[in-house]
C-alpha cells in the first residue's frame, strides 16, 4: 500500500470548512436556545472571515507565483480555490435560511431585529434623533469622480455604495460611498428593537448628499490579505518592524467583497472597478454584513432563559484552602480541567508570587493574555518591585500582534526582562516557572498548559492545568528557558519534549511501539488539527496491525478513517458544543507513562515550525482522572460528529435504550460532584458518576 496516495488524504481547506459548518449546524440545532444559535452564527462568520484573510489569501499567492502543489492530497491551489468558492456559495442558502429561522424565533419572544421601513413611527422618530445627534457627525459620504479618488479602505471595511442623481439634472449620475466607522455599535437598539446601521444611514441619505435623489445603495465590506510577512533576520528592532507589517495590513491585497443582496449590477461593477475583486470571491447576501456583530444582540442581558443555563467554574481541593498555590503544589502535583475549574487559581500563582518576598524570578511565556490581564499587572508588579521577571511575549501571535507590543511594552518599562520570539519560529509553548528562596535552598515551581495564559477564554476553552514541583520537570523549564534567553541549538529537555526538536520523534516512537502490539496496542488522541503526513501515515501503519486508534479532534483532519486495509481501525469524532475543545491529550497504552498534555496539535507548524512543549503525566491519579475525560468524550452521542471515509461527518444519536451523553454536561456534573465531595478521599461518588456513564453507554 502506497501510504502516500493522494486518496488516503482529505484537503486541509475542505477539512476547516466542514468545521465551520458543524459550527454552523449548532445554530441550527433547535436543542440549543436561540441567542446561543445566534452566537454561533456570529462564530461561524468570525471564523469565515478569518479563513479568508489567512488561508483563502494564502492560496492565492500560491495561484499567483505558480506553485502547484501545496499537501498530501496534491491539490493544485486553484483546484482549492474553486472547491472554497463553490463549498461556500452552496452553504450560503443554509446560512441565510438558519439566521432568518432564528430572528423570527427570537421576535416571538420580544427580541426584534427590523430594517428603519419595517418600524412604528414613533420608534422611527427616536431613531431619527439618534441619527442626528449620534451618526451624523461620525460617518463619512464620500464623492467618487474625476477629482475625488476612490477612498482606501481598511481590511474589514463596512460602507455602503450610493449611485445618485442629480436633482435638477435626473440624467447626471453620480456614485458614492458612506463610511461607518467602527467606534459605531453594528445595530441602533431601541428597547429590545435591533436596527441595522446601514439600513439607519440609508434612510437618511438626502441628508448626506443635499441636491441628489438616491437610486439606489447597497452595504458592502471587504477582506484583504492578513498575512504579515516579516523578514526577522534582517531586523534591528522587531518591534519596530513588525508595527510597519501591521500597518501593511491595511493594504494588502483584496480577496472577498460581501455586499448586500439588493445591490444592482452599476453598483457592483462600480465597486469592482476600484477593488479589481475576482467575481467568484464576491458574495450577496439577504442577511446583515459582519456576523460577528451579532454578538451585540446576544449580549442582551433581558432574555437570560435564551442562553445556556449559567455555570460557575469551580475551585477543587486542595486549591480551595487558604494555603498558598506554592505550598499547596508543594505537596502534590494538581490539575485543573478548565473551563469546569476557575483559572483564578493560575492567576493566584502568579499573584502570590509577585508579593511573595522570598521569590527571586518568575518566568512565563505570553501567547495570547487578553486586553487587561491580570497575570501581566502581576508580572509587571514583581518586576517594579525587584524581582527577576523573564517573558516571553510572542508578538507573531496573529491577530493579537498589537495587543501584545502594548504589554511587551509595558513589561520592559517595569524593568522585566522581555524575549520577543525566537527568529523563525512562533513560541507557543504555555508554561511559568516560579522560583523562591527557602533558607539556604532555591524551591521552584512550575504551570504547565495547553491553552493561554487568558481568563477570559478560560471560561470557554477547554484546556488542561498542570501544577508542579518535580524536580525533573522544574529543571527542564530551566533549561527551556535559558533556551529562550540565551544562544543554543541543542538543546534537548529530558522530561519534557520540546518541538521542534523532540515532540514529533517522540510522538512517532509512541504511535510505533503501538504499532508493535498489533491488537493490543491503543492509542487515543484529542486535539484541534491532524495534519501532519508523517504522523497520519505512522497512524495508517499501526492501524494495518490492527492497533485501535480513536482520535477526538475538533477542527481540520486530513486522515480519512475507515478505509479498508489501511484505516478500518481509526475512529475520528469533533465535538462542537457549548465550549470550544482546546486541550490536547494523548494516551498510548503501552508507554510508561501512558498520558501526555501538550500545547501542540498534530500539524507540521506545531511540530516543525513552532515552539512547543509537550509534558508526561506522572501522577497516577492525574493520568486517570484524563483518561476518564477522554473515556467521557468518546461516548458523546449529542455533541460528536464521527468522520466518515468519504471526508463527510454524521452526527452521532443516542442508541436504542441508551442515555444521551453530552461529554461538555458530563462534565459539569462531574466537577459539581467533585466540590461537593471537598476531600480527596470522598471523591468516590464523583467517580461512580463517570464510571457509571461509561457502562450504560
Amino acid at each position: 500500500m502506497d501510504l502516500s496516495d493522494p486518496k488516503l488524504y482529505i484537503n486541509r481547506e475542505i477539512s476547516w470548512l466542514k468545521f465551520n459548518t458543524r459550527v454552523l449546524e449548532e445554530a441550527q440545532d433547535k436543542e440549543n436556545p436561540l441567542l446561543e444559535r445566534l452566537k454561533f452564527i456570529a462564530i461561524y462568520g468570525t471564523n469565515l472571515d478569518e479563513f479568508y484573510m489567512i488561508r483563502v489569501a494564502g492560496l492565492k499567492k500560491l495561484f499567483k507565483y505558480r506553485i502547484p502543489v501545496t499537501g498530501p492530497d496534491k491539490m493544485t491551489p486553484l483546484e482549492q480555490l474553486r472547491a472554497i468558492r463553490n463549498y461556500l456559495h452552496e452553504e450560503q442558502k443554509s446560512l441565510e435560511t438558519t439566521f432568518f429561522e432564528i430572528i423570527e424565533a427570537l421576535a416571538k419572544e420580544g427580541l426584534y431585529l427590523k430594517e428603519y421601513h419595517e418600524l412604528d413611527q414613533k420608534t422611527k422618530e427616536e431613531v431619527d434623533r439618534y441619527f442626528s445627534t449620534n451618526l451624523y457627525p461620525v460617518i463619512i459620504p464620500i464623492a467618487v469622480d474625476a477629482t475625488h479618488p476612490f477612498p482606501h479602505l481598511n481590511n474589514l471595511s463596512f460602507a455602503l455604495a450610493l449611485k445618485l442623481s442629480d436633482s435638477s439634472d435626473p440624467n447626471q449620475i453620480k456614485y458614492g460611498l458612506v463610511r461607518i466607522p467602527r467606534v459605531l455599535p453594528r445595530f441602533i437598539q431601541i428597547y429590545n428593537t435591533y436596527i441595522p446601521i446601514e439600513s439607519v444611514v440609508q434612510a437618511h441619505l438626502d441628508s448626506l448628499f443635499p441636491g441628489y435623489t438616491p437610486i439606489s445603495s447597497a452595504p458592502f465590506r471587504i477582506t484583504r490579505n492578513a498575512d504579515i510577512e516579516i523578514e526577522e533576520e534582517e531586523a534591528d528592532d522587531f518591534m519596530e518592524l513588525l508595527e510597519e507589517g501591521l500597518k501593511l495590513r491595511r493594504h494588502g491585497e483584496i480577496v472577498r467583497l460581501e455586499i448586500g443582496a439588493d445591490a444592482d449590477q452599476d453598483l457592483i461593477d462600480f465597486l469592482n472597478e476600484h477593488l479589481n475583486v475576482f467575481k467568484e470571491d464576491i458574495y450577496k447576501y439577504r442577511i446583515p454584513l459582519n456576523l460577528g456583530g451579532l454578538w451585540q444582540i446576544a449580549a442582551n442581558k433581558n432574555f437570560p432563559h435564551l442562553l445556556f443555563p449559567p455555570f460557575t467554574p469551580k475551585i477543587l481541593p486542595p486549591l480551595d484552602s487558604a494555603d498558598s498555590v506554592m505550598d499547596v503544589v508543594e505537596k502534590e502535583d494538581v490539575m485543573l480541567y478548565h473551563p469546569y475549574e476557575s483559572f483564578d487559581p493560575v492567576v493566584r500563582f502568579i499573584t502570590e508570587a509577585s508579593k511573595d518576598p522570598n521569590v527571586l524570578a518568575i518566568r512565563m511565556t505570553l501567547y495570547r493574555v487578553g486586553k487587561n490581564s491580570p497575570i501581566v499587572r502581576s508580572l509587571i508588579q514583581a518586576a517594579e518591585s525587584g524581582k527577576q521577571v523573564t517573558a516571553m511575549v510572542e508578538l507573531k501571535a496573529r491577530f493579537d500582534e498589537e495587543n501584545n507590543l502594548i504589554w511587551a511594552r509595558e513589561l520592559e518599562k517595569a524593568g522585566a526582562h522581555v524575549i520577543f520570539g525566537i527568529p523563525g519560529f512562533k513560541v507557543h509553548a504555555k508554561i511559568a516557572q516560579v522560583i523562591k528562596k527557602d533558607g539556604e535552598k532555591l524551591k521552584q515551581y512550575v504551570h504547565l498548559a495547553t491553552g493561554n495564559y487568558n481568563p477570559q477564554t478560560a471560561k470557554v476553552y477547554t484546556d488542561v492545568s498542570l501544577f508542579t514541583s518535580r524536580k525533573e520537570i522544574t529543571e527542564d523549564a530551566t533549561k527551556f528557558f535559558h533556551f529562550l534567553t540565551g544562544f543554543s541549538k541543542k538543546t534537548k529537555l529530558s522530561t519534557l519534549y520540546m518541538s521542534p526538536f523532540q515532540i514529533k520523534p517522540k510522538l512517532l516512537q509512541l504511535i510505533d511501539e503501538e504499532r508493535k502490539k498489533g491488537s493490543e496496542g491503543h492509542i487515543i488522541a484529542k486535539m484541534n488539527s491532524l495534519v501532519d503526513p508523517d504522523i497520519i501515515k505512522a497512524l495508517y501503519k499501526a492501524s494495518m496491525a490492527g492497533t485501535r486508534i480513536e482520535l477526538i479532534v475538533r477542527g481540520i483532519c486530513c486522515l480519512r478513517p475507515g478505509i479498508e486495509g489501511v484505516s478500518e481501525n481509526i475512529s475520528v469524532i469533533s465535538i462542537v458544543g457549548k465550549y470550544l475543545e482546546h486541550a490536547r491529550i494523548f494516551y498510548f497504552k503501552h508507554s510508561d507513562p501512558k498520558l501526555f498534555i501538550a500545547s501542540a496539535d498534530w500539524m507540521p507548524r506545531n511540530l516543525e515550525r513552532r515552539i512547543e512543549l509537550m509534558s508526561p503525566i506522572l501522577d497516577p491519579e492525574i493520568a486517570e482522572r484524563l483518561y476518564e475525560i477522554l473515556q467521557i468524550q468518546l461516548k458523546d452521542n449529542v455533541k460528536a460528529r464521527e468522520l466518515k471515509s468519504d471526508g463527510n461527518y454524521v452526527k452521532r444519536h443516542p442508541k436504542p435504550g441508551k442515555p444521551p451523553i453530552n461529554s461538555q454536561l458530563v462534565m459539569e456534573e462531574y466537577v459539581k460532584l467533585l466540590q461537593s465531595s471537598r476531600k480527596k478521599n470522598t471523591t468516590s461518588k464523583a467517580k461512580r458518576l463517570a464510571k457509571r456513564l461509561l457502562k450504560e453507554s
